[in-house]
């Protein structure tokens, strides 16, 4: 796994990199111009579907890609998600993090603890849970009959966005993913049910950093931890 602090400005012009990286930890202090946003987070055609650019002022600057001065006693390569701020880092070496915006669990969703990647997906089906059609029966009315049950084939149209992250504990899925999402401007909110969401850009970054078996810590969240394991988006 290439851990290098070079390989998360995918995209940026090589100038723009040069002039951070000259000065090594600063990095996370420099600013990175709108410019050097705009081709980060602008439109990918070659993806098996269109990916649309992100508009810029509909997102929290916050919440943007940015390699930071973290301190863990995690490993390099595990993935810490912190729901209070809304961030979720990939842990490097020597003090830092690339740090991403996530939309995480509004209120009642909240989870926390440790699980790993059991598998990658790009362009994910999605299949709701009984517990969610439960909750939303009008849900029904926009799935079709897959392998695997009623479910939304991948797609444009598909909430999971352009990459999924399937996290299990033990032999057990969670059905909590970290996953991509068509609404960035939801990025920075506690917006789902539970699961971690990225803007498409963003998602496909970690997807290409972070193999099966990754660990993934979520931090305690504000509010208790559920004692469920309906899939969330």
């Amino acid at each position: 796994m290439d851990l290098n602090r070079r390989s998360f400005l995918l995209g940026v012009p090589a100038a723009a990199i040069c002039s951070s990286l000259q000065s090594g930890p600063s990095l996370a202090q420099a600013t990175i111009s709108r410019s050097t946003y705009q081709v980060m987070y602008a439109p990918i055609d070659d993806d098996i579907y269109p990916i649309p650019g992100i508009d810029l002022t509909r997102v929290d600057p916050n919440y943007l890609r940015k390699v930071v001065p973290y301190q863990t006693s995690e490993a390099p390569g595990t993935i810490v998600v912190d729901p209070r701020s809304r961030y979720l880092y990939l842990v490097l070496r020597d003090g830092m993090a690339v740090r991403y915006g996530v939309g995480v669990g509004r209120a009642g969703f909240g989870w926390s603890g440790n699980a790993v990647i059991k598998n990658k997906q790009e362009w994910p089906d999605w299949y709701p849970p009984k517990e969610m059609f439960g909750r939303q029966p009008e849900l029904m009315e926009q799935m079709g009959e897959l392998p695997g049950g009623p479910g939304m084939p991948g797609g444009p149209g598909n909430p999971l966005g352009a990459r999924a992250l399937y996290l299990w504990q033990g032999n057990k899925d969670t059905l909590y993913r970290i996953h991509g999402t068509f609404e960035p401007w939801t990025i920075g909110t506690n917006v789902s049910s539970g699961c971690i969401r990225m803007i498409n850009q963003d998602v496909i970054d970690l997807y290409s950093h972070v193999p099966d078996g990754t660990k993934v810590v979520v931090v305690g969240s504000a509010r208790p931890k559920r004692n469920q394991t309906a899939a969330r988006l």
